[in-house]
């Protein structure tokens, strides 16, 4: 096909639209309500063409190119009728450019510059028709701004899937609003503040609040970075002024997580953390109790002497190092080689230990390779997304969101929760197992899928091994038996076992709800067996999928910050690998496994003497918070590396001061193995220093030389010894993220694994029985805790609540009650309530609904006020010793309101001075 614009002939694709044709040939034409990331509606008819052949104006957005079509972009006729467009929108939008948040970055104000629109013709709106609505901490919506264009109203339906905004009445009164007029905070709003509607908007209609009057777009200086909290690893762009973060704009790479620019609300609005006056920004040393500032020299020296002493008096295995998750590839790196050249202990691990251990255990056994196996792209192309154990939507909603639209766009959606999230609402079928039950309800699938003949004996019979062990097993697990154990309904475990078993794409997408269980790993062997079974792992859109809930979780673990692998997951154990190590690393290296941080904890004043933490805060993040704090306590010697004077940091003999992810550089790895780059953007505050700095200084002062300029640098090195990031560089990290295995430079990256053989040759099934949880509820502790995020916090709350925005919306914690459990013992929302296990006693808010069944609570661990984990088990996987969190027994009762002698004495005052009144 032909088509000719501006008396030039092009060639074009059918399908194609006039302004499609127009772009890829750099020919300009207007648009407003036209976005590449949306559907195209027209109705602006800014990017209005002339047509020859007919004579018609026709919105380039919408109409389709044909064969012989000619087109013309800038004839008279077509330049008059954009200046009436303007001139329309102009004529009912308030002019107060100057004072505008939009000023500088307005679609419509660079148009009325373009075709010369002063004033308008139709004479100017005087006075507000609408109310501004901003009664929330992140959003303004000015309706008067508004030119109803639709792009937020779109972003919000397409991309975000939340329709929370869309347009109301008629005329001249048409403006876009959230439910019932209400603020988008309303109680009816379906909001979750990602923002991007901020970002879709062309003028000023729709702004950030925690940014207003803080400086315009074209003050901004703008760094591309990787967001610092979930694993999805969004690419940000940090808009900074006066060495501060004033927001957090959109990049739309079409080779990143998330390619239409989304965020959540953490990604979009939790950046004060970064400038808050909390900041560490010297070195520490506690002297008498207390903490004083000192100089890097004598906190270096200071921190060198005490270790090189411990290790020589107790042998290298006496000291302990926890590395982080929110530090960079370069920086785990570092610590690892530390602890093991320096130190020279395996005794190394991170915070993977409390979250996917079991992941990388249960994976690796089955599959060869602990990661995720296809990519966050492919989720719309499955045609069945089994989730089990994972709430997408708050945990990593960038994610939840895909989840949202594949739906919507035909794949079949099975849930399987304890509690009803929101994907539960809009699964084709939703499975609210027991917790603790999850062997239980996959031998069950299983089980169906085997009787109706809906496996792949092909794959099976090629590609696997160990199927006739594992078949016995699964012949015992009847809808009926499992039925009873899992509280499911048969009929409904038959149903989704038959649509799993029938898709040609099925893919499986689990977290924490899977592995933080003392049958943790039993509970991933189950997912891989249910992979192999049907033949849905090694092909685009299917694969084991956990969704890692740290930024750089998966980095940590590449880099080898575990106790049992060197970087790339060689075996320390293995002689050969260790050879290989101590000659890239010219030092003898411990031949026996390390401890996890799990056993670490257990072993701190006995076996470990002394430890060192690079950002990480187990007083609050570990399992039985009385038993941390024994832990920390008993220690000879403990050095925390942070941002913030943490709760862990509190019990340090030295702190000292590390720079944010966005005052250095470095890369982070996400959940699909996507290795990408982290910017500096700000500098850091005081004397704070990049962990990487801090170490490698550290190491020289104890004796091993380690000489590094950059981050790059250390990615060469780890690039030399570990063939999964073979082919990574910052170079080639600069046009973008790479998905390991990456083995050479030539090398693209890998998509997706296990394409034609399992990285351990055959993928292998494992027999796994059901074996009941270790602790139940009984008679005094008569409720099942279960512990895990809400969309506004992370982790131990160290970032997020010192932010001013996300802690003002959500300030206080709570525990989920069922209405019917509320009812018996007469708690109402809002209430508080006490919660009793035998490891401790907290106090918090209820929220009283039906997201959890009776007998079930479900409490976020984000706040320090009110400690989940003082409440959870000390009870392990044995293979990979993840703490059992998901399940610990308890006590509930209500708070009766205490009434002091005080409180007394003012209610009487008060109402005796009600009563002269009257």
């Amino acid at each position: 096909m032909e088509v000719t614009i501006n008396h030039n002939n092009y060639e074009v694709e059918p399908g194609q639209t006039i302004l499609q044709v127009a772009k890829q040939n750099g020919i300009y034409i207007p648009t407003i309500c036209h976005s590449p990331h949306l559907s195209d509606v027209g109705s602006c008819r800014m990017c209005l063409v002339e047509l020859e052949n007919n004579h018609k104006l026709v919105a380039s957005c919408v109409t389709p190119v044909t064969d012989g079509m000619r087109i013309l972009t800038d004839s008279k006729r077509v330049i008059e009728a954009r200046k009436t467009v303007v001139d329309l929108l102009v004529s009912d939008h308030p002019l107060d450019c100057m004072t505008c948040e939009a000023n500088g970055n307005c679609v419509l104000q660079d148009l009325a510059y373009e075709y010369g629109i002063k004033e308008s013709t139709f004479g100017t709106k005087k006075l507000p028709r609408f109310e501004i609505k901003d009664q929330n901490e992140f959003i303004q919506l000015d309706p008067d701004k508004c030119i109803l264009c639709g792009k937020c109203v779109r972003t919000c339906k397409e991309i975000q899937m939340c329709n929370a905004l869309d347009f109301v009445n008629r005329g001249f009164e048409t403006k876009v609003s959230p439910p019932f007029n209400q603020d988008l905070g309303g109680q009816d709003s379906p909001c979750v503040f990602c923002g991007q509607c901020v970002e879709m908007c062309p003028t000023g209609a729709l702004t950030y609040i925690p940014s207003k009057g803080k400086g315009r777009y074209y003050e901004f200086n703008k760094t591309k970075t990787t967001c610092p909290y979930c694993g999805v690893g969004c690419q940000l762009e940090l808009r900074t002024k006066n060495n501060k973060i004033v927001q957090v704009g959109s990049v739309y790479d079409e080779n990143s997580p998330n390619p239409h620019g989304e965020s959540c609300v953490k990604g979009r609005f939790g950046y004060d953390y970064v400038n808050h006056p909390d900041r560490l920004t010297d070195p520490l040393i506690k002297r008498n109790g207390h903490f004083e500032k000192v100089g890097w020299e004598e906190a270096l020296d200071y921190v060198a002497e005490k270790l090189l002493n411990i290790k020589e008096k107790y042998g290298s295995d006496s000291i302990g190092g926890l590395s982080s998750a929110k530090c960079t590839n370069e920086e785990n790196y570092i610590m690892q080689k530390f602890m093991r050249a320096v130190i020279g202990t395996n005794s190394v691990d991170h915070c993977a230990r409390l979250c996917h251990a079991s992941t990388v255990v249960g994976l690796g056994m089955a599959f060869g390779s602990g990661a995720m196996t296809n990519s966050i792209s492919e989720i719309e192309g499955s045609d069945v997304i089994f989730v089990i154990g994972s709430n997408p939507t708050e945990n990593h909603p960038v994610i939840g969101s895909k989840i949202k639209r594949a739906k919507k766009n035909g794949t079949h959606l099975i849930v399987a929760d304890p509690r009803k999230i929101e994907l539960s609402e809009i699964a084709d079928i939703s499975l609210h197992h027991k917790p603790g039950t999850d062997v239980a309800l996959i031998n069950g699938i299983m089980n169906v899928i085997v009787n109706e003949g809906l496996l792949d004996k092909k794959f099976i019979e090629e590609r696997t091994e160990g199927f006739e062990s594992f078949i016995k097993i699964i012949e015992g697990y009847t809808p009926s038996k499992v039925s009873q154990i899992t509280g499911v309904p048969a009929d409904k475990i038959i149903e989704a076992a038959k649509m799993y078993g029938s898709a040609e794409k099925a893919a499986i997408y689990f977290a924490m709800g899977i592995t933080q269980h003392k049958y943790g790993t039993n509970n991933v062997l189950s997912l891989t067996n249910l992979a192999l079974l049907t033949g849905n792992v090694g092909f685009e859109s299917t694969g084991v999928n956990p969704l890692r809930g740290q930024n750089n979780v998966q980095g940590a673990c590449d880099v080898g910050a575990l106790p049992d692998v060197y970087p790339g997951y060689q075996k320390v154990s293995d002689p050969k690998i260790k050879e290989k190590f101590e000659n890239y690393w010219g030092v003898k290296l411990a031949d026996r496994e390390g401890l996890t941080l799990t056993e670490m904890l257990e072993e701190a004043g006995k076996r470990i003497k002394a430890l060192y933490i690079m950002g990480e805060n187990p007083f609050l993040s570990d399992p039985d918070q009385n038993h941390v704090k024994k832990a920390l306590e008993s220690l000879d010697f403990l050095i925390v590396q942070d941002i913030f004077l943490t709760e862990t940091a509190q019990f340090a003999d030295v702190v000292l001061p590390a720079a944010s992810f966005a005052e250095k550089e470095g890369t982070f790895t996400n959940t699909e193995r996507r290795i990408q780059r982290v910017r500096k953007a700000i500098n850091s505050p005081g004397r704070a220093k990049a962990d990487w700095e801090i170490l490698t200084t550290l190491a020289n002062k104890m004796g091993y030389e380690m000489k590094y300029n950059s981050p790059s640098e250390i990615m060469d090195e780890i690039a030399r010894v570990s063939k999964l990031y073979g082919g990574i560089s910052y170079e080639r990290l600069e046009k973008g993220g790479l998905q390991w295995p990456c083995p050479d430079s030539n090398h693209p990256g890998t998509k997706y694994l296990h394409k034609n053989a399992f990285s351990r040759g055959k993928g292998k099934f494992f027999p796994v029985e059901f074996t009941p949880p270790e602790k139940e509820a009984d008679e005094k502790y008569n409720f099942i805790l279960m512990t895990g995020r809400m969309l506004y916090h992370f982790h131990t709350g160290t970032m997020t609540r010192r932010s001013d925005p996300i802690n003002r919306h959500e300030p206080d914690a709570y525990v989920e009650i069922n209405i019917r459990d509320a009812r018996k013992l007469g708690i109402k929302d809002k209430d508080r309530v006490r919660i009793t296990s035998r490891q401790g006693t907290i106090e918090t808010y209820a929220k009283v609904g039906e997201r959890v069944k009776p007998g079930q609570l479900f409490m976020p661990f984000h706040y320090a006020e009110s400690p989940a984990n003082k409440l959870t088990n000390r009870v392990y996987d044995s293979k990979a010793k993840i703490p059992e969190l998901k399940i610990t027994p308890v006590k509930l009762e209500k708070v009766e309101k205490r009434v002091s002698q005080r409180e007394v004495l003012i209610d009487e005052r008060y109402t005796s001075i009600r009563r002269q009144e009257q």
